[in-house]
């Protein structure tokens, strides 16, 4: 295979992530050329509507996917936390990259942290993972939707809309907008659970063995493990992007730990689980740390946080 075609949104993130691996991989691959295919989906369309009412994270991915199906491109790179967990026939998961910074940030032009924001601080997300435990924190904030992309929520940050937002690092990190608001603090792993694959890059590819051949290169063995923890986890629960549901994996050394969380979007009820394991046992711990809080009625606190996410107004 000479020419490889990678299907990608817009975004200047997006963009970023496609031109990374196109760059990775013709440096891999001598003689390779990597081409990219743009496109909007439906997610970057409708602006105006959380995602939880319109079908979750799928919305971002599934154009990408339908070119990719008419062989129109050969891969699609994703953030590897909008990524379903379940394929079209005919496509697959091929590559998970090292992570970046997996820890959400707190964007301010005139606070420096969290605990210093005032009572009743505006503060902005669409993600109900970050309501919940924003408000579990601080149940004086007011949480406002922020929908767009990366240097849009910084716009309306800077406009006055919000007193902060909250966003992941690594995008952040990757574009290199740290220093375009005054105050740029990551928040703690303790104070706020990451969403399942955070900061890897998911490279979604068709079929192919000379495709998946290609791109395997560019694949990270602890992100790996840490994701498809993450991702076993969420996947047991049923949990899509219509439910509040943090879980981080992380490795040290030869151990594995895993700390989850969920509940509902107001922060009225949550529970919360952690677990410690080897790195050797890795296929197990999602499955076990969700087995855990399914015992402790996880699934019918799950059912009542999608019925909330639904019919309130978020």
């Amino acid at each position: 295979m000479k020419k490889l075609i990678i299907a990608t949104r817009g975004s200047k993130l997006a963009l970023w992530q496609s031109e990374h691996v196109k760059a990775e991989l013709e440096k891999a691959h001598l003689g390779l050329e990597v081409e990219l295919s743009v496109m909007m989906t439906k997610g970057d369309k409708i602006l105006d509507t959380p995602l939880a009412k319109i079908g979750g994270k799928g919305l971002f991915t599934k154009e990408l996917e339908e070119a990719m199906l008419r062989g129109e491109a050969h891969i699609a790179v994703h953030s590897l936390k909008d990524v379903p967990m379940e394929f079209p026939t005919g496509l697959k998961l091929g590559v998970i990259t090292k992570r970046e910074d997996v820890r959400d940030a707190m964007l301010s032009e005139k606070y420096a942290s969290l605990e210093t924001l005032p009572h009743g601080a505006v503060v902005g997300t669409t993600s109900l993972r970050r309501r919940m435990q924003l408000l579990k924190l601080r149940p004086d904030f007011v949480i406002k939707n922020l929908r767009g992309n990366v240097n849009t929520r910084i716009r309306k940050l800077k406009e006055g809309e919000f007193d902060a937002i909250i966003l992941a690092s690594a995008g952040i990190n990757r574009l290199g907008l740290a220093h375009e608001v005054a105050h740029f603090v990551p928040i703690s792993k303790d104070v706020m659970i990451p969403a399942s694959g955070q900061a890897a890059l998911g490279i979604e590819i068709v079929d192919d063995p000379e495709v998946e051949r290609l791109v395997s290169v560019l694949n990270d063995q602890n992100a790996i493990i840490e994701t498809r923890v993450e991702r076993d986890f969420v996947t047991i629960l049923e949990g899509g992007c219509q439910v509040p549901i943090g879980v981080n994996a992380e490795i040290e050394g030869e151990n594995l730990h895993v700390k989850a969380i969920l509940g509902m979007p107001d922060g009225s009820e949550m529970m919360s689980e952690s677990i410690t394991s080897t790195r050797a046992e890795y296929a197990n711990v999602g499955k076990a740390l969700a087995q855990s809080v399914l015992e402790r009625g996880a699934k019918a606190l799950l059912e009542r946080a999608e019925a909330m996410a639904l019919n309130e107004v978020f």
